[in-house]
């Protein structure tokens, strides 16, 4: 089964994803760098390493939607 990919909850609309954030031995082990701008549908995926920019309280934020009730 393959892995589902990493999701990063973010306040800013611009983002940068190099794939090596949290990887010891630093960016030569990831991708060249990459800006990322999230649009309405309040989320951007990385092209290079799947990676999920999330808006913090925008529509595709699931962690912060409030239940039903």
């Amino acid at each position: 089964m393959i892995d589902a990919p990493e999701i990063v909850r973010t306040a800013k609309k611009r983002n940068a994803c190099d794939g090596a954030t949290g990887i010891p031995g630093g960016a030569a082990l990831g991708h060249p760098r990459v800006w990322l701008e999230i649009d309405e549908k309040g989320y951007v995926d990385c092209g290079y390493c799947d990676r999920r920019f999330v808006l913090v309280g925008g529509p595709a934020d699931i962690s912060s939607a409030q239940p039903e009730e």
